[in-house]
Order: C-alpha cells, then sequence, then structure tokens
C-alpha cells in the first residue's frame, strides 16, 4: 500500500467539513437561500443508470461492484441492483445533514457512500428513516423529533461496532463550498468519542464531527486518491 493512500491527515482541514458540520460563521449568509423543501423533481436523478454509477463511483470497484445500490424514487429509496457482500452504495442528498445545518434543503447536494455491513444494517436505516419523513412532508422539526423518538425507543437499531464508509466520489457535491472536497473514508463511533481520541486538539492529526443528532462521532480519514485511482487533491496546507 501506497504511503500517502490512506492517511489520517491535519486540524487544518476541519473547517471544510460542511457536509458533516452544524452551521457555523458562514451560516447567516446561507440561511436564506434554502428556507424550505425545494420541490421534489431537484432532489431526484432522471436517469437512475446514473444515480447507480454515481453511487458505486463512492468506493473503489472491488467493493462497490458486488455491493447492493439504492436509487431515490418518488416514493423513497429502493433497491435498484443487488449485492453480494453487504455494503450498500447510495447517493445521500441533503437531509443526511443535521436539521440545524442551512443546506439541509440544498437540492444539489449529491453525497455518494458505500456503507460496509456493519453500516449498511445499523447507520444506514436512519438516513432511510429521515427520507420517509422528507417524503411525507415533515418540518425539520418534526424530522428531529420523529427519529430522535425512534432512537430513544430503539426503533432504530444500536450503531454496530465496526461501522464504516467510503466516500472516495470524485462528483461528490457536499455543499455549496464543498463540491469535490476529498476521498476519504469515514468511521463511526457511538456518542461523542471526539475527546476520547483526542480529536480536533492542537496538533491532533485526527479529525473528528460529533453528531448528537444521530448520536455518533465521525472519525475521517483521508485517502490520497479518488476511487477511480486518480490522485486526490493535496492535503497539504
Amino acid at each position: 500500500m501506497r504511503k500517502n493512500n490512506i492517511r489520517i491527515t491535519a486540524l487544518a482541514f476541519v473547517v471544510p467539513i460542511l457536509f458533516l458540520w452544524p452551521a457555523c460563521a458562514r451560516a447567516q449568509a446561507v440561511k436564506a437561500r434554502y428556507p424550505v423543501m425545494a420541490p421534489l423533481d431537484q432532489y431526484l436523478i432522471p436517469d437512475e443508470k446514473a444515480e447507480i454509477a454515481l453511487a458505486r463511483s463512492s468506493a473503489p470497484a472491488s467493493i462497490s461492484d458486488a455491493a447492493e445500490v439504492m436509487v431515490l424514487r418518488r416514493d423513497g429509496y429502493a433497491s435498484a441492483v443487488k449485492g453480494s457482500n453487504g455494503f450498500v452504495c447510495i447517493v445521500e442528498r441533503s437531509w443526511a445533514k443535521p436539521t440545524d445545518d442551512p443546506e439541509f434543503w440544498n437540492p444539489k447536494i449529491r453525497a455518494p457512500n458505500c456503507f460496509n455491513p456493519a453500516a449498511s444494517r445499523t447507520f444506514l436505516p436512519i438516513f432511510l428513516e429521515k427520507t420517509k419523513l422528507v417524503l411525507a412532508g415533515g418540518s425539520k422539526a418534526e424530522i428531529l423529533a420523529a427519529t430522535t423518538s425512534a432512537l430513544e425507543k430503539r426503533e432504530l437499531p444500536a450503531l454496530a461496532p465496526g461501522a464504516m464508509c467510503y466516500m472516495m466520489a470524485k462528483r461528490q457535491y457536499l455543499s455549496d463550498d464543498g463540491m469535490s472536497w476529498h476521498p476519504h473514508v469515514m468511521f463511526f463511533v457511538s456518542g461523542d468519542a471526539v475527546k476520547s481520541w483526542g480529536a480536533n486538539l492542537p496538533g491532533s492529526p485526527v479529525i473528528a464531527a460529533d453528531d448528537p443528532e444521530e448520536r455518533v462521532t465521525i472519525f475521517m480519514v483521508f485517502a490520497g486518491t479518488w476511487s477511480d485511482g486518480t490522485p486526490g487533491p493535496s492535503t497539504m496546507h
């Protein structure tokens, strides 16, 4: 394995992680852009084959070629391709963000993910549940309340150890300021584990984002290449 293929990167890149982190200093400027959900057509990808290809581009072909692929249709996400390795590739839309993120309703968001078996069983269901609530016309407050209730009542599964996903798609659009950000891999840990990992401290190479709405901490490791093997952006600041 090449030295720069996958590595944990410097804290200097925490700021661009707009897809995972709640609203920050630029929130007031962005807030007015997406106050409500846009018409559903703006979130859909008309060409289902194109959505399948985009979803699969989230991970190297050695993984994604054997993965299940889900696509967004008018009645929710559905399996478009059966898999054999337990991974699930999917293009998340803007409501994967926390409800207090100013781009929660941004119809341009396309975030290809390929979840491993543990995450497919226990983390992906949160996003699929949020999608049902979105398509039913739920407000952000209603979506948050319903998701919180489902987690508290254990109607959604507890996060399994070893849950992770690939986000190595070259055409990712994670926010208006993070279109093709960096190829990376994410690991999910229950609760707020930022301090216990020493993440985000001066000099620490560990990048993490606490997501209290989904009750996980997300640790990120940058990859040196996109899923097609071409070099990713430099991680040197």
